[in-house]
């Protein structure tokens, strides 16, 4: 197996880290609640008032910053997809069950949760990696 390095991007990375956890601190810090995108979006399902029109903001943001970071930095990453769109489907629809089984997703307990040092976000978010791990294998080299 050969290692492609060109893939290999540490600076890119570190700042995206640095603004997600800048991000969720302020978040915490403004409105003290966990920055979690499956929260945020589920709640735009049933509005409230004076609250819609932030995580629509919230959302279109987290859309539409790739073409933002592409435009103003030319970053255009070659994205292949090996899976048709049913697959693409299910997973979306397991991906959401298992944010909604697990009382959140990675990016509240990973991010938010495990700098709060919360026990259940730790385990919850072993799981999720785990289970992620778990399903590659058994797609790339069992079935």
């Amino acid at each position: 197996m050969q290692i492609d390095w060109t893939a290999f991007t540490p600076i890119p990375a570190l700042l995206g880290g640095i603004i997600l956890g800048l991000a969720a601190a302020l978040y915490i810090h403004f409105h003290g609640r966990i920055l979690g995108v499956s929260g945020i979006l589920a709640a735009l399902t049933k509005p409230q008032a004076g609250d819609w029109a932030w995580r629509l903001s919230f959302i279109v943001g987290l859309l539409s910053s790739p073409l933002l970071a592409g435009l103003f930095f030319d970053l255009h990453p070659i994205v292949i997809i090996d899976a048709g769109w049913g697959a693409l489907m299910l997973a979306g629809l397991l991906v959401g069950f298992g944010a909604s089984y697990g009382s959140g997703c990675t990016s509240g307990h990973g991010i938010c949760g495990l700098a709060r040092l919360s026990g259940s976000s730790l385990v919850a978010t072993i799981v999720f990696i785990g289970a992620g791990f778990f399903t590659v294998f058994l797609l790339r080299h069992v079935f």
